[in-house]
């Protein structure tokens, strides 16, 4: 007798649907598997049979022969061992087969006939609606968040006997109380933006970079407060929008990290990663193994934080041209390339040379050639894509005493009244803040008065920009725009961005 269920494989950010065919026949008894599964998938055979054993159910002793359609697409975990439990209760005759034709199943199983949750729910359920399936028969405990997607049935099975009893028309388990977010703690909780004193050009750098979407490379002598004023980028960034807060759910659900439904609700806080700088190029692009996605992946409508920038492999800073200009990254192996989404803000601090102290006075010990080696960290290309350079001042100890710049509260109160004017602006080019224009939107939405052109001409003629870092000016001056609530971009503004720019021409001039 031969059975068909729906499931879904995950494959990088994607899903796959899956047709379980299971057919029972008489013959020596054995159990295959075929279709592309990987180990995890093929050892499900021992798990299904376990669980139905386990469940009260009979294991038919007959040659059973599971097909993974379609054949050449590769089937990867355990979450597809709920189906291959049904498919063969149905094949077997233990249950209607007619009822597996509108319904995917979604879960692990354990020996004694329990479900256990799997990764990438949201993504399973999204898939689920597109299938034109009914319901969605899955674990408890990420019930909450499939049911973020309208239209949809979710049934809840913790164990195979309750998937059974929803298959024949009942009810299923009740959903069980949330439970806490588990996972990395949120590091821009609790952090005031007031706490930083004496750098007010620095802070005022940074709300224009969260104003605009820009990248912003902080570079300054030890304890200046680089890594506390990053620190407090994501007490300033307005929260996410929902189609933005769908995104990083499921990119963090299918991921297994920290994001992911909790009672019900979207991620709403942005992303704020910070790897070590031991990362390898593979950790922060993604393709280390097949459908492993990184940093920068998972930093996606949020921000990427390098601390230590210099301290980076080459390799992997360089990986970041592509991401920085494309907001996607494109992982080609052999046999397998996927693309991925990656717009985030980069925000990166350094010391101006290996002690730190280059430019304070004689505390400085390097010599020429440990400069020069120490600026070749940081290829031109790569600092021609980061929007604000901002040098931080070395400061006595009693500059702590000076008076804040602003709060964060007041700060992301200008910094989401300047996106507001931004997406309204740009709405008809489907994007949402100035960093994200490309060059035909930027001459639409830019046009310099007389005076603003010999400001940018000068400043191109004496080598401080590129025509890619032109370009990033203009954005940025927009941006400052937006924050003055001007309709235009004044000299002021411009003379401002330019200055945001830093003393890196020298380098971006010839940036490729």
């Amino acid at each position: 007798m031969l059975a068909r269920a729906h499931t879904f494989t995950i494959d990088g950010l994607q899903t796959r649907h899956v047709i379980v065919e299971v057919d029972v026949r008489r013959g020596l008894p054995a159990f295959t598997i075929v279709g592309l599964a990987d180990a995890a998938v093929r050892e499900a055979r021992e798990r299904v049979r376990a669980a139905i054993l386990n469940s009260g159910y009979e294991f038919p002793a007959r040659r059973i022969t599971a097909n993974l359609a379609p054949g050449d697409v590769p089937k990867a975990g355990a979450a597809l061992d709920l189906a291959l439990a049904c498919a063969v209760l149905a094949a077997s005759g233990q249950i209607v087969s007619h009822r597996l034709e509108r319904v995917a199943l979604f879960g692990e199983l354990a020996l004694d006939g329990r479900v256990r949750p799997s990764r990438g729910t949201l993504a399973i359920a999204q898939a689920s609606r597109r299938a034109g399936l009914d319901t969605l028969i899955l674990a408890g405990a990420q019930a909450r968040e499939a049911r973020l997607v309208a239209g949809l049935d979710v049934a809840v099975a913790e164990r195979l006997a309750s998937a059974v009893r929803v298959l024949g028309g009942g009810n299923g388990d009740r959903l069980p109380p949330a439970s806490p977010r588990v996972g990395r703690p949120d590091r821009t909780a609790g952090v005031d933006l007031n706490e930083v004193r004496g750098q007010n050009h620095a802070v005022r750098a940074l709300v224009i970079a969260a104003a605009g979407g820009h990248n912003c490379l902080l570079s300054g002598p030890p304890g200046t407060g680089k890594t506390m004023l990053a620190q407090r980028l994501g007490s300033i960034l307005p929260p996410l929008s929902r189609a933005e807060a769908i995104e990083v759910t499921r990119i963090h659900s299918i991921a297994g990290a920290i994001g992911g439904a909790v009672g019900g609700e979207l991620v709403r806080a942005r992303p704020f990663r910070s790897p070590h700088h031991s990362i390898t190029p593979a950790g922060l692009i993604g393709g280390a193994g097949r459908g492993w996605v990184g940093e920068v992946v998972l930093a996606h409508n949020g921000v990427l934080f390098l601390d230590e920038l210099a301290e980076f492999a080459r390799p992997a800073l360089e990986a970041l041209r592509q991401p920085l200009e494309d907001g996607r990254v494109a992982i080609v192996r052999a046999r397998h390339s996927t693309i991925h989404p990656a717009r985030f803000m980069l925000v990166a601090a350094t010391n101006p040379c290996p002690c730190g102290y280059a430019g304070v006075g004689d505390l400085c010990r390097c010599g020429e050639a440990e400069l020069a080696r120490h600026r070749r960290r940081l290829s031109g290309p790569l600092l021609d894509r980061i929007d604000l350079h901002v040098a931080f001042e070395h400061r006595a100890a009693h500059a702590l005493s000076d008076p804040p710049a602003i709060s964060s509260a007041l700060a992301r109160e200008r910094v989401t009244a300047a996106r507001e004017r931004q997406a309204a602006r740009l709405r008809e080019a489907g994007i949402a803040v100035n960093a994200q224009m490309d060059a035909r939107t930027l001459s639409r939405q830019v046009t310099l008065s007389q005076g603003c052109e010999r400001l940018l001409r000068a400043a191109s003629e004496r080598g401080l920009l590129s025509a890619r870092g032109a370009q990033r000016v203009l954005r940025v001056a927009r941006t400052i725009a937006d924050l003055n609530g001007a309709e235009r971009i004044g000299t002021n503004e411009l003379a401002e961005a330019i200055a945001l720019r830093g003393d890196a021409g020298a380098g971006r001039n010839r940036a490729a």
